[in-house]
């Protein structure tokens, strides 16, 4: 018999294992405190456990986290580590302290299947889904890292954002246990206002997610129209802007916060533009949807094609949006030293679906379309400077 390991659990669910060996659903609380409040994977270090259910536990459940493959440390205090998780995949996960809380992002897929043109992720291709215990794994190897690391004994992690490698509404059913785990007062304690899903906008689960396991929302726009964001995330071409903005809509009812943050990351020549501003406002505007933008500086990598937005057309972008009345930031690049900033996860890994072969092979069609525009019309992404 396999044994069971107690991270894929939420409470519920570990509940329900130790009803099945005979146990009161208090020992399933006292186990989940002992796991993840106090970072405990040797059943006979649980001294408050009955020895007639350690023994049990012994015998059909196991505590695994993942593998560390490497760990690395940038100049401004960002940690990077890369998690084996089998059969040659690998998945990262970073932390980020800042003065007044400490961000750990999490991955939820190998790879990714969105096939994002900005992200280095995405070139990698899409491998498998990572299981409950895989995405937990990574927040309780962290927290309980961190704390020996630095000397605390209190939770060093405040927030959780979904921004890891993959698409975490394309792996529903093993997020949703995750997120449970993360905000029960049992395990991390974390606020639903600080648990953050990031999406490139899988319209049917944002509207699950609002539904069984409302966190904050991040959508990935990254374009204010449907032709230019077709060829930036192609699952708009299944889920257009109309959709993707009704669903942000309806997602506010139940949202923690009163806004959807809208990612968007700035390329050069391509999106960056006062007239991409200009539809953006307009966008927001028609489509009544509470928002702030987080403005996103893009990480180069050589198969993209892309470039970097010069920081003057950055800033004067936000200001135009800002103006406008809508919340804008520009995004802190961090960790971009150990390539740990927005977009570069694993991006060194194994492409195991010609993704980045069939990236190429699309950036030549766009190449001659637009060498070639109908005379009525500009080509996508060559906006006037």
């Amino acid at each position: 018999m396999t044994a069971t390991n107690l991270l894929d659990l939420d409470l519920d669910g570990l509940a329900a294992f130790c009803e099945s060996l005979g146990e009161k659903r208090f020992r399933a609380t006292q186990l989940f405190r002992w796991i993840h409040q106090r970072g405990a994977s040797d059943f006979e270090q649980m001294s408050d456990l009955a020895k007639s259910l350690r023994g049990k536990l012994a015998g059909c459940a196991t505590v695994t986290g993942l593998p560390v493959l490497t760990q690395q440390e940038s100049a401004d205090g960002t940690i990077k580590w890369l998690f084996d998780v089998g059969n040659g995949d690998a998945v990262e996960a970073v932390f980020i302290p800042e003065d007044d809380r400490g961000t750990l992002c999490v991955s939820s897929q190998a790879g990714c299947a969105v096939g994002c043109r900005f992200c280095s992720t995405g070139h990698q291709g899409f491998s498998r889904n990572l299981s409950t215990g895989e995405i937990v794994a990574q927040l309780w190897f962290a927290e309980h890292f961190l704390r020996r690391h630095l000397g605390r004994d209190e939770r060093v992690i405040s927030n959780v954002v979904m921004m890891g490698m993959g698409e975490p509404l394309q792996n529903y059913g093993a997020l949703v246990p995750a997120l449970r785990t993360m905000l029960d007062d049992n395990a991390y304690g974390l606020s639903r206002r600080r648990v953050t899903v990031s999406t490139s906008g899988v319209v049917p689960m944002m509207d699950r997610l609002g539904a069984d396991c409302p966190v904050a929302l991040a959508v990935s726009l990254h374009a204010p129209n449907d032709a230019l964001r077709d060829d930036l995330v192609p699952l708009n071409r299944k889920y257009p802007l109309a959709e993707l903005m009704s669903a942000c809509k309806r997602y506010l009812e139940p949202a923690p916060r009163d806004f959807i943050t809208f990612e968007y990351c700035m390329l050069d020549g391509v999106n960056d533009q006062p007239e991409h501003a200009r539809q953006l406002i307009e966008l927001v505007r028609t489509s009544g949807v509470s928002c702030k933008f987080n403005l996103i500086p893009f990480n180069p990598f050589p198969a993209s094609g892309l470039l970097r937005s010069p920081a003057p057309r950055v800033q004067a972008f936000a200001r135009q949006v800002a103006d406008a009345g809508i919340v804008t930031t520009v995004r802190k690049t961090r960790g971009d030293d150990i390539d740990a900033a927005c977009g570069q996860l694993a991006g060194d890994v194994k492409d195991r679906t010609r993704a980045a072969e069939r990236m190429a092979e699309r950036r030549v069609v766009m190449m001659r379309k637009a060498e070639s525009p109908p005379a009525d019309r500009q080509p996508v992404g060559e906006a006037a400077r």
